[in-house]
């Protein structure tokens, strides 16, 4: 049962770099981790007679040619987060479910809204109101679709949307401000005053941490550098000398 005040709300930001959640009222989150994740395309074994049969059902009777949507239908991903990002594994890609700040791919962000509720907070999403942070040039139709998950999966008491400009705004004790918030994916200055965002005067730019690194990593591969990442690696063994990519 929802407790009203009696129960801290729970803020999530979910940006192009990392995940920050924790309780309202707190200093710091509670976990922070990589907002991207490791997919894995697989095929499912269950059930085969079933797809083939309505495969052969809806398939033309002229040349026999089955519907293009039965293997789609088969394949599923599974993901990979947080600490289990730390060596490689075979056929997986790094993938990130924001592109210029804004979500392509909400199944990822449902799954990194699970791994933070369920393995970070450990807590039930049914029993905390949610606070979530979004972008401040975020659409309507990214916001409902936030809704939806927020409200029909995880079963939240309440819900608050709120502007990244606004919550740094209130954050440094200041209603009417200037905010620049350069991150991973994207550089964005907003204006705010009285506590809301003038949507107009919002400036993005594709520039952010992500595209300084590229250019960095660049740089040093021309001059004969090669830096692999973390997750390239495959699992630590104690052996003398050498490594497995």
């Amino acid at each position: 049962m929802y407790g009203g005040d009696e129960v801290s709300a729970i803020v999530i930001d979910v940006g192009s770099y990392s995940c920050k959640a924790g309780y309202a009222g707190d200093d710091t989150p509670k976990c922070v981790f990589p907002s991207v994740v490791g997919s894995i395309e697989q095929t499912g074994d269950t059930d085969e007679a079933k797809p083939e049969k309505e495969a052969d059902s809806g398939s033309d009777p002229k040349n026999g040619s089955k519907p293009m949507d039965v293997d789609k239908a088969k394949t599923k991903r599974k993901f990979y987060l947080g600490q289990e990002l730390e060596f490689r594994r075979e056929h997986m890609e790094v993938i990130s479910p924001l592109k210029d700040g804004t979500v392509i791919d909400w199944e990822v962000v449902d799954n990194i809204w699970n791994h933070a509720f369920r393995r970070r907070l450990l807590i039930n999403p049914e029993e905390h109101p949610m606070l979530i942070a979004e972008p401040s040039t975020n659409s309507g139709q990214q916001r409902e679709k936030a809704a939806e998950l927020m409200f029909e999966k995880y079963k939240v008491p309440a819900l608050f949307l709120a502007k990244n400009a606004v919550l740094t705004s209130f954050a440094s004790g200041r209603a009417t401000s200037l905010v620049v918030d350069c991150g991973g994916g994207s550089t964005v200055v907003s204006a705010v005053h009285d506590g809301y965002v003038l949507q107009k005067s919002a400036a993005t730019s594709p520039i952010g941490g992500e595209f300084l690194t590229d250019c960095m990593m660049k740089s040093l591969e021309s001059k004969g550098v090669v830096i692999r990442p973390k997750y390239s690696f495959k699992k630590k063994e104690v052996r003398p000398g050498d490594y497995k990519v």
